[in-house]
């Protein structure tokens, strides 16, 4: 029998604004433990909360771009629960009345798309972090009271990889808004899945699972692919799947029981009696509709049918909005956008990821990759040459000018040069001169490249083709 997988997913972003959410806090995450704190995210009797408006503003900019309805009023409530790291044994939270409802994304290609529903965004603080050790756990509380955003999509998704697209995806939007720095190993972007499987066919929900601890893309498909495998191993068998939290174990690569969750927790949600409700006025929402930047989807299309470059370059140049305006800067400096898509794809964002750096860090700025460009359209410097050229340039921050001239790397274009190398060549290789004349012409690429091996690169290779032909015409 078949099991169809269903997933649904509960994303926490935490909101990139200077400050906490109810207090004037840092919420820079390089810090002392306990150093950025005060009565307010601690809890302290008498201390009062007050909203950060941009907390408020970076919540509808999302919610829209998810294509969230905004909601015009807005309460916070008490969540009660108790944990080491919450101080004030409750968090404040949105529950009845969330601030966006109803959204969706689209995954998948143009021709293929699959919508995936997004059930609610809500604001919260988040809560501290406890450090286990063996002799112990420690608690930071400068993570308490950090805006969090909620974001709940429905249980539309059936494949691990389709879950991993959403997130990424969503991932997306947050980074071109500049909402949130989306750093999973920091727990900027944390991700829990609810997991069950059901036969093909049924419409009935099976008992759900909820995974908690993965930090990356890569670890989140895993242990959704795993835990796919545990139910559908465990139904099969005989067995049941019982309602708990589970955890990722990326050591063992599998996920492992935290708590039973049979029953559903009661938070005691009530209004929070020290914060009035948020009226949002429709002025304010299209006020901010109007700051949100062209997103990733619309940015490809458009590269697609500005530049004329394939959708799988748009797609890999559009991963970012620093890259995408990187691409853009090079392609209103130079004319042929596929070259410098190429460039891009292949030696600068190679170079990027052997140093584990950012785009907005990167020693080549664009003119200095056009510049380069033109030098080689011009014949300056050959394609090969280029790529050592280009190496220096990101290493030193020279200009490609300077390094072709420090280094003497000119391509070689006098054609009586380059005749008497092709000479010499011949003359040292009168086996392969003999099989060309007797018809073998392939085997010019080998005399080629011996011209070429001699100039170390510096000949011009259109130039060293054509002369090379002309003299093994001759008797």
């Amino acid at each position: 029998m078949q099991y169809e997988p269903v997933i649904g997913l509960e994303i926490h972003a935490q909101l990139k604004t200077n400050t906490k959410i109810f207090c004037n806090c840092s919420t820079s995450f390089d810090q002392q433990p306990n150093l950025s704190t005060c009565p307010v995210c601690l809890g302290l009797p008498g201390a009062l909360p007050v909203l950060n408006k941009k907390v408020i503003e970076y919540g509808i900019k999302t919610a829209l771009c998810l294509n969230c309805k905004i909601a015009d009023k807005n309460i916070f409530a008490r969540k009660n629960y108790f944990y080491p790291d919450l101080p004030k044994g409750y968090q404040i939270s949105q529950f009845e009345l969330p601030l966006g409802l109803g959204g969706f994304i689209n995954i998948g290609e143009k021709d293929n798309q699959k919508r995936i529903g997004i059930t609610r965004l809500h604001l919260e603080e988040d809560a501290g972090k406890l450090l286990h050790r063996a002799d112990g756990s420690l608690v930071d509380f400068n993570r308490t009271g950090i805006p969090l955003m909620e974001i709940v999509s429905e249980p539309d998704l059936r494949t691990a990889k389709d879950a991993k697209e959403f997130v990424v995806k969503l991932r997306d939007i947050l980074l071109y808004n500049g909402v949130c720095d989306c750093n999973m190993e920091q727990g900027s972007l944390r991700c829990d899945a609810n997991i069950s499987v059901r036969k093909a066919g049924a419409k009935e929900f099976g008992v759900k699972t909820e995974v908690k601890n993965m930090n990356s893309f890569r670890f989140m498909q895993k242990a959704l692919e795993y835990e796919i495998e545990r139910q559908i191993d465990e139904l099969e068998s005989g067995g049941r799947i019982i309602q708990e939290t589970r955890l990722w174990d990326e050591a063992k690569g599998v996920t492992v029981s935290m708590r039973s969750k049979e029953e559903a927790h009661d938070y005691r949600y009530f209004p929070e009696p020290d914060l009035v409700p948020v009226m949002v006025s429709v002025q304010w929402v299209e006020d901010i509709r109007k700051t949100i930047p062209e997103l990733p989807d619309e940015k490809k299309e458009r590269f697609v049918s500005q530049y004329n470059i394939p959708e799988y370059d748009a797609k890999v140049l559009t991963t970012s909005r620093d890259l995408a305006d990187y691409f853009e800067d090079c392609a209103k400096l130079y004319s042929d956008a596929k070259i410098v898509s190429n460039w891009i794809m292949g030696e600068l964002l190679r170079e990027i990821k052997n140093d584990n750096t950012d785009i907005k860090d990167c020693s080549i700025t664009p003119k200095m990759l056009t510049d380069m460009l033109g030098l080689i359209k011009k014949g300056v410097i050959s394609g090969k040459i280029a790529k050592q050229v280009f190496e220096d340039m990101y290493k030193t921050g020279d200009a490609p000018q300077d390094i072709i001239e420090k280094k003497g790397l000119k391509q070689i274009m006098d054609p009586n040069a380059i005749r008497s190398i092709i000479k010499e060549i011949m003359a040292g290789n009168p086996k392969q001169v003999r099989l060309y004349r007797q018809g073998k012409t392939k085997i010019i690429g080998y005399l080629v490249g011996q011209v070429m091996k001699h100039t170390k690169g510096k000949a011009n290779p259109q130039l060293v083709n054509k002369l090379l032909a002309e003299e093994l015409k001759r008797d």
